[in-house]
């Protein structure tokens, strides 16, 4: 079965349905190419990536609701803990942003007697998962991870900062990521943005 594309307005719906359905508190945390299709930095996602802190005895719940919506959408679904694949840096917790103030868990504007959400949406520390998707790789990623750094998420400093202190965690905590071939494709990364920001739309975001 061919799946379809996850643009905002599918998103949105998954995101809302999850929610009414699973209709317990926690957090959903957005990861990647989603949160860039929540935020309106692209058109479309192959699929909706996310992470969620939700109580032990609810984890089944979450997920049987997640997968059943994902069929009936016709959409792929990535439920993925960065941290399983590579150690998160310092602080990340405090890194998390929350989706736009004055909306919804949907994405919508909220009425003055609405209900809150249950589940609080968030996205997912943008320097985890920088350095997770420079990890994997592929050309995809580093657009991903450029995309950041064009919109102020992330800055290449900061990122030249944590790297120091992360790559000795790297083969003790992780799939074995060496680090001598993770520091070849942050190098790569970083000619890539040097060939690009003259060209890219730098702007602060909401913090």
């Amino acid at each position: 079965m061919r799946r379809a594309y996850v643009t905002r307005t599918i998103l949105a719906d998954f995101i809302a349905r999850l929610d009414r359905e699973f209709g317990r508190p926690g957090r959903l945390y957005l990861v990647g190419e989603t949160t860039q299709v929540f935020e309106g930095w692209r058109p479309w996602a192959r699929r909706i990536e996310f992470t969620a802190d939700v109580a032990s005895e609810d984890r089944s719940a979450f997920s049987r609701v997640a997968r059943g919506l994902a069929e009936e959408l016709g959409v792929s679904v990535i439920d993925e803990w960065p941290g399983d694949v590579i150690p998160l840096p310092e602080g990340y917790e405090g890194r998390a942003r929350p989706s736009a103030a004055g909306e919804s868990v949907s994405g919508g504007a909220i009425a003055e007697d609405a209900v809150p959400s249950r589940l609080a949406l968030y996205h997912f520390d943008p320097y985890s998962v920088a350095f997770r998707f420079i990890a994997r790789g592929d050309e995809p990623d580093y657009h991903l991870v450029l995309t950041y750094l064009a919109h102020g998420w992330i800055a290449m400093e900061e990122m030249n900062e944590r790297l120091s202190a992360l790559l000795p965690r790297f083969t003790a905590e992780t799939i074995q990521q060496d680090p001598a071939e993770f520091r070849r494709k942050y190098k790569g990364l970083l000619q890539m943005w040097k060939a690009v920001r003259p060209r890219a739309t730098h702007r602060s975001t909401r913090a």
